[in-house]
């Protein structure tokens, strides 16, 4: 993903909460990455390479979850078609 695309995306994204239990979370734009990989070459959640580095799978479905619940990609949306 280059610059300009999460300059768009980083600041419609929820924050994440400070006192969230278990590990620190994947950063925001690699799971983005992963989500955009497992859509774009149609695979299931569960065959995203760990190699990759998005995070896992599960990590990267929470994550999409997360923000389609918060309606980042509506408002993504509109600014995309605004431009």
């Amino acid at each position: 993903m280059d610059d300009d695309l999460w300059a768009l995306v980083e600041p419609l994204l929820p924050p994440w909460p400070e006192k969230a239990p278990g590990p620190r979370p994947v950063p925001d734009r690699q799971c983005l990455q992963g989500i955009l990989y497992v859509l774009h070459n149609d695979i299931a959640w569960r065959l995203l390479p760990l190699e990759l580095r998005f995070g896992s799978g599960q990590t990267c479905w929470r994550r999409l979850e997360r923000w389609q619940k918060a309606g980042t990609f509506d408002q993504l949306h509109r600014i995309l078609l605004a431009k």
